[in-house]
């Protein structure tokens, strides 16, 4: 074998051992496909909405909300309507029985009333009929402080027309009573701080 023969037969034997390490060699990272992931998948870009599409959308949400606030007002509407017609009846209810308080406090007083006009058609003692009057009217009064009912105060008072209707003027039988309350023909009353009746008084000149 010359030289040019051997020659060719050491460049073969290069490339068969190239080759050999091509197919050997594994793939490197970069080459090596990613398990689960799509190869070369390219991703769809988002569709843009038309100016017609927008306006439907805007259109379907303004309807929602305004079928939500027509729910609301509705809801709003019964409970008011129901809120006044419960006050109604509570107002009617306090205007036919307001005073029931009060009555079934002087209903005592009535059954001692009756308990005296029985014992005066049998009794003897005078004096033990005025006491009995007077513990009654004592009862009576007490029980109209309980439920803030007060007498007019008028004794010597200075002339108030806020509180004392004046019927009738006399001379004063002394300086310091001028302009002041002689006598009370009939006492005035308040109930808490409103005065439900006059007291009608006389006054000093």
């Amino acid at each position: 074998m010359n030289s040019e023969e051997k020659k060719v037969e050491e460049m073969k034997n290069v490339e068969e051992e190239t080759v050999e390490k091509n197919v050997e060699q594994p793939a490197t990272e970069e080459e090596q496909p990613v398990e689960g992931e799509p190869q070369n998948e390219a991703k769809e870009p988002e569709k843009e909405l038309t100016p017609e599409e927008k306006l439907q959308a805007e259109v379907e949400k303004l309807q929602a909300e305004q079928e939500e606030m027509k729910d609301k007002y509705l809801r709003l509407s019964a409970e008011f309507d129901n809120y006044r017609k419960r006050t109604m009846k509570e107002k009617a209810e306090l205007i036919l029985n307001g005073g029931e308080k009060a009555f079934k406090a002087i209903l005592p007083v009535i059954d001692d009333m009756e308990r005296a006009l029985t014992t005066m058609q049998k009794a003897t003692d005078v004096d033990a009929v005025k006491e009995g009057v007077a513990l009654i009217y004592n009862k009576f009064v007490q029980i109209l402080g309980q439920n803030g009912v007060k007498a007019i105060e008028t004794k010597e008072k200075e002339l108030d027309t806020d509180f004392h209707d004046a019927i009738a003027i006399i001379d004063a039988p002394t300086e310091e009573l001028k302009g002041k309350i002689l006598d009370c023909v009939e006492t005035g009353y308040m109930l808490n701080d409103k005065v439900i009746r006059h007291a009608k008084v006389v006054v000093g000149k």
